[in-house]
């Protein structure tokens, strides 16, 4: 089937163009002004509208086991929310179980994900049972389509935390076959100290012993030491939702040294401060690491639209009232995460380049093509060039939304932003050309989403734009 955008502002990049756009056979195949409509093609009027790459959310959790519960957004409900935001691929994570191979997870995750997805995905691979067999599956990985590690630098008790020179060869092994580490920065044993001082005073404290027990040095200092192993392994290293300002300071120095390293952060770290811990619904705002100060907000927003900060992602983990009811006052007991994927690109545009934080182009970069660049999917995704994949997302930059739990496709009945009005929100999304979501609405299949092999580093065209 052929569909023709007419009349829209394309944005990229690098770009901010009037024209047309036609996308057939699941790819674009035409750019360019005033161009006539093939008989039976479908002609979408696109007219005060953006037309944009599919958002990549680089950092979801469908379904997550967590805290003796599930994640409530499915694979299906949660790519169909995806869809609704204008996100045209995620990328979920496969967990190892200590002693199975890694490639067991991925293939248990990929049961789970097939057949149910309604964009595209992919997976990074989460290694927690490091051994000197591990370059091997590292080379399985990366034939398998999936050149991202996930580390924890934290989850001693759980046996997930990989110790510094677990870290440190992991680094090098990954650098030689172009693979990438993302990693969960934070101090493992000042945290888990803080939180068992605090713990004692759980009572009193409420949800407000969740910030106390995770200060912002906790995560900066490990994002210094993580770029120091970086820089002595010469690999690659991510660093995924970043929360304080410092660690910020300290990507920006390590990228000046030509450190590989990158960083995201996510809406909450942006838009929320530590005082909603002190609400009665506090609780349902832990996240780990947890929302900071207005002061690290603001250090973030200047890392996104000077480049030390290269993308944004949701960091999606949705529990409803009642999940996370199960913390019994006890802030150790919450299940950390909320909805986010649906909202990211509506809220990154009101509050960034609405407000002038950052440029429109810079948008699209930060949720659109550097997410590809950085994670193999370039130029396939994150572009409006021809060739590329038709994931298009129509936006309308005027229109006003209100978010309340009723009107989103997450399957939630809380939202962070719950009764915040936007200006800007998606009127259409296609995935692979065909449309997923119109007005909020998801429009689309079960099923239609496909598994992306992503290539490693060295295989994908462009560098990362700062």
């Amino acid at each position: 089937m052929c569909t023709i955008i007419k009349g829209g502002t394309l944005v990229t990049e690098s770009d901010r163009v009037e024209a047309d756009l036609v996308m057939e056979r699941g790819r674009i195949v035409a750019v360019g002004d005033r161009l006539t409509p093939r008989k039976k093609a479908e002609v979408v009027d696109a007219r005060g509208a953006y037309v944009m790459p599919g958002a990549i959310d680089a950092h979801v959790h469908f379904q997550l086991p967590f805290c003796g519960t599930v994640s409530s957004d499915d694979f299906e409900n949660g790519t169909k929310a995806a869809a609704c935001g204008g996100v045209t691929t995620v990328i979920d994570y496969a967990i190892q179980t200590k002693g199975h191979p890694v490639m067991e997870a991925v293939a248990n995750r990929r049961r789970e994900a097939d057949g149910n997805v309604c964009v595209d995905y992919s997976l990074h691979a989460g290694i927690t049972d490091w051994k000197d067999g591990s370059g091997r599956d590292l080379a399985r990985l990366v034939d398998a389509g999936i050149p991202t590690v996930k580390m924890f630098m934290i989850y001693k008790d759980q046996g997930w935390m990989a110790d510094d020179y677990t870290l440190y060869s992991a680094l090098e092994k990954t650098a030689r076959i172009g693979a990438m580490i993302e990693l969960h920065a934070e101090s493992v044993f000042v945290l888990d100290g803080l939180v068992r001082r605090y713990r004692a005073a759980r009572r009193r404290l409420g949800a407000r012993g969740h910030a106390l027990s995770r200060p912002a040095f906790v995560e900066s200092e490990a994002v210094q030491r993580a770029a120091t192993w970086a820089e002595a392994a010469k690999g690659r290293v991510y660093i995924v939702h970043v929360s304080a300002g410092a660690s910020v300071d300290i990507v920006k120095s390590a990228q000046e040294r030509g450190v590989q390293i990158y960083a995201e952060t996510c809406p909450h770290y942006l838009l929320l401060d530590e005082s909603v811990f002190s609400r009665k619904d506090g609780h349902l705002f832990a996240t780990c690491p947890q929302v900071k100060t207005a002061a690290d907000s603001e250090r973030l927003w200047r890392g996104l639209a000077n480049g030390e900060i290269s993308l944004i992602a949701s960091d999606t983990c949705t529990f409803t009232k009642r999940q996370k009811a199960a913390w019994g006052g006890d802030f150790a007991k919450i299940p950390f995460g909320m909805p986010g994927v649906e909202t990211m690109l509506p809220l990154m545009h009101a509050f960034g380049a609405a407000k002038g934080r950052f440029s429109l182009n810079r948008l699209v970069q930060l949720v659109s093509a550097n997410p590809a660049r950085i994670h193999g999917l370039y130029p396939r995704k994150g572009t409006l060039a021809i060739g590329a994949d038709a994931d298009v997302v129509i936006f309308d930059p005027k229109k006003r939304f209100t978010i309340a739990p009723r009107r989103l496709q997450s399957n939630c009945d809380w939202s962070p932003f719950n009764g915040w009005t936007l200006t800007g929100y998606p009127a259409m999304t296609f995935s692979r050309g065909r449309l997923v979501a119109r007005h909020g609405r998801f429009t689309g299949e079960k099923g239609w989403g496909r598994f992306v092999k992503r290539l490693p580093w060295g295989g994908v065209e462009g560098t990362v734009k700062r």
